[in-house]
């Protein structure tokens, strides 16, 4: 594939009829799904041991295992979309997100379920970034700028409430985000 091929995947069709919202639901639920997959680990934690008649800190090579991946698969999500392009990456990871689980359940050693983590991971570890760019690439800079700023008065106008120290750095960043906004314009 040519450097132009794989720019203009990366792009959103112009001519195409997408509606942003629909994408940014799916791929945010995707996003979503992962980092919960991540916090149902650490409660079964203690389950999984029992179950595998490991010990707990054995165990905890689930997580680890899975976090190592993460941490290999996030740098080089950007260079598989450029390779495949984003739409087809996407359902890569969402399709190996969604059939790893299987082995993880049907694992009968420790080893074989960090194996199927890790496989998990390799789906699951692209979902963040392309949630980002997927959203970055199909909704107006200006509207998230937009919902940042209101994000951000709301939490300054939360936080006020609770220390003066932190409604000054919370002023701060209304100012910061305020300018911004304007720049943009």
């Amino acid at each position: 594939m040519t450097t132009e091929g794989a720019a203009s995947e990366l792009a959103p069709a112009a001519s195409a009829e997408v509606n942003p919202w629909l994408i940014a639901v799916v791929v945010s639920l995707a996003a979503f799904m992962e980092v919960l997959d991540t916090s149902i680990a650490n409660v079964a934690l203690p389950h999984i041991a029992g179950d595998l008649g490991a010990s707990t800190d054995e165990s905890t090579w689930v997580l680890t295992s899975y976090l190592v991946s993460n941490a290999i698969i996030l740098p080089v999500s950007g260079w598989f979309v450029g390779i495949v392009g984003r739409k087809r990456f996407f359902m890569l990871c969402i399709l190996i997100f969604t059939v790893s689980p299987l082995l993880c359940g049907v694992a009968w050693s420790l080893g074989l379920l960090l194996l199927a983590r890790i496989l998990q991971c390799a789906g699951g570890g692209g979902l963040q970034p392309l949630a980002q760019a997927s959203s970055l690439a199909y909704i107006d800079t200006y509207f998230i700028l937009s919902v940042a700023a209101g994000l951000m008065f709301l939490l300054s106008f939360t936080l006020r409430k609770k220390s003066p120290s932190r409604a000054k750095a919370c002023r701060t960043l209304d100012r910061r985000a305020s300018e911004e906004i304007q720049s943009q314009k």
